[in-house]
């Protein structure tokens, strides 16, 4: 019995600890990029919201795509390159914005074409190991609150 009682401590225990970092982190807003049938990656732009103690995004899996890549932008000698990233920070009560020119998520591989707004779930993964999904729409619109100013690249 003192074994039994052991093991539901522990999984309660864990569960408040997951639910508990799971809560620090929102969705504030985001899609998924509309790309034509014959392309085979899109990108996922999302505004994530940190309650919590800072922490970083370091990985993104999803069934949609046979990659998820954590990726930026980068000007290297008057030439716009993309980089793949190892993580993304997230400060302590701040926010990590994804957007066209900056960061961003890339989904290489895409089983099949996505639809203007279907949902695509993304498994978000982060350095203190807590996990969460997303479901973003696939759009082909800009969040809101972008600058329309800001210049887009194709992938």
């Amino acid at each position: 019995m003192k074994q039994i009682f052991k093991h539901v401590f522990n999984f309660v225990l864990l569960s408040c600890t997951s639910f508990t970092a799971l809560a620090n982190v929102m969705l504030v807003d985001g899609y998924v990029r509309a790309m034509p049938p014959s392309v085979p990656n899109t990108a996922a732009y999302f505004t994530l919201m940190n309650h919590g103690a800072a922490l970083k995004l370091i990985g993104v899996n999803t069934s949609v795509a046979r990659e998820a890549q954590l990726h930026t932008v980068i000007e290297e000698d008057g030439v716009v390159k993309m980089r793949q990233q190892e993580s993304f920070a997230i400060a302590e009560h701040g926010n990590l914005q994804l957007m066209p020119a900056g960061e961003h998520v890339m989904l290489l591989g895409l089983n099949k074409p996505l639809e203007i707004g279907a949902k695509v779930d993304l498994t978000l993964k982060f350095d203190d190991g807590s996990q969460q999904v997303i479901s973003l729409p696939v759009s082909a619109q800009t969040m809101a609150n972008q600058d329309e100013k800001m210049e887009h690249h194709q992938h």
